[in-house]
């Protein structure tokens, strides 16, 4: 079943480490939405059979009105055949969820959030410019449950200069007790063009430390096993069967639509890239086109975007796939530069499934990147 993802660009403030698309003026909500539902009917046609996941991710969706997200599922409803235990998750901050928005949302057809915390310390929420507090993002988890919201995934950030091992112990505890059935996780990077990079170019801030890093991310994965999580995916860990459904569907290469500025769809083909900017988009959707540009995906690319993203996965990259999907010169090269890494035991062959091992983990991006195959490759 397909996905459909949807970018809600509007954040009430700019988070230090943030390089996603968002404005923080919701001048043009209304505009945007109905650009938003103009975009999902004009690519009605893209999306055979039922669509089994619906995202709202941004920026932040939980800023927008109740009607906006009327809107939006009214027209999704009417052009898509949408599955009766579709997971429908909107992204939402702790501040944004007060027992009124909660209530809102509990008579839509959203049945998950993914609730940005980031951390449960009052300075470390201060440090990254988030809109909460501690005692915010708390609270919001307790009164999402109560009102019937189970179906909670919450954010966590590792590896930035505040957060001690003591502390990161203390986030991870806190996030067990409350019975979330889905915790992802994520080593703050310094990305390019954000205010934390160029804190740290000014020798403001200190630099983001590797070992810290790594340290607190074989903490994490010891600490929610032993909670009953499994860590099917790098940055993702959820109890039994409560694997994030859309999320999942990308690292399996299961085709998306993509909706909204700057967001990114995916037919198993080629890959749509929506542009990323607001006036632009709206002005496209307003005068009958889409804001998009098409990516054409090679075979070579298609190998591996499957190697980067299966190979995040507990189920790894599978051996027949890569045969079935790209033939037996692929498997070859596959196998050839596999061996260095499972001699290192970073990987391992399970079931003909190239699987990371737990100090694997620490370098998939490096991994995955040694598998990567060129056009020369193959003469």
């Amino acid at each position: 079943m397909s996905g459909i993802y949807i970018h809600i660009p509007f954040c009430k403030k700019a988070c230090t480490y943030c390089d996603f698309h968002f404005s923080t003026s919701l001048k043009y909500a209304d505009e945007m939405t109905d650009a938003i539902c103009t975009e999902i009917v004009k690519k009605k046609d893209r999306v055979n059979g039922q669509v089994g996941s619906i995202y709202f991710g941004g920026g932040t969706p939980s800023v927008l009105s109740s009607k906006a997200f009327e809107k939006i599922f009214g027209t999704l409803e009417q052009h898509f055949s949408v599955s009766s235990d579709a997971e429908i998750t909107i992204e939402a901050n702790p501040d944004d969820l007060n027992a009124k928005k909660i209530a809102e949302l509990r008579q839509l057809p959203v049945n998950r959030f993914s609730i940005g915390i980031q951390s449960f310390f009052e300075e470390d929420l201060i440090w990254m410019n988030r809109a909460h507090n501690a005692s915010e993002a708390e609270s919001c988890i307790k009164r999402s449950q109560d009102a019937g919201f189970e179906n909670l995934s919450i954010d966590l950030i590792y590896g930035y200069p505040l957060l001690t091992d003591n502390k990161w112990l203390s986030n991870i505890q806190k996030a067990i007790a409350f019975q979330v059935p889905h915790i992802s996780a994520y080593s703050l990077t310094v990305e390019p063009r954000t205010a934390l990079a160029s804190a740290i170019k000014r020798g403001k801030q200190t630099p983001v430390n590797d070992e810290q890093s790594a340290t607190q991310f074989l903490t994490l994965t010891e600490k929610l096993q032993e909670a009953g999580f499994e860590h099917y995916e790098i940055s993702n860990f959820s109890k039994p069967g409560k694997y994030a459904v859309h999320n999942t569907n990308y690292w399996r290469g299961i085709p998306y639509l993509g909706i909204g500025p700057s967001a990114h769809g995916f037919d198993g083909q080629a890959r749509y890239l929506n542009i990323a900017n607001n006036a632009a988009y709206l002005n496209a959707l307003q005068s009958g086109n889409l804001a998009e540009s098409i990516e054409k995906l090679d075979i070579y690319d298609r190998f591996n975007e499957y190697i980067m993203t299966s190979l995040r996965t507990m189920w790894g990259s599978s051996l027949q796939k890569i045969t079935a999907d790209f033939g037996k010169e692929f498997l070859a090269d596959t196998l050839k530069n596999s061996r260095p890494f499972v001699e290192k035991k970073w990987l391992m062959n399970h079931n003909e499934h190239l699987i990371l091992t737990k100090e694997g983990k620490l370098f998939a991006d490096h991994i995955a990147s040694e598998l990567f195959l060129i056009p020369d490759d193959h003469h």
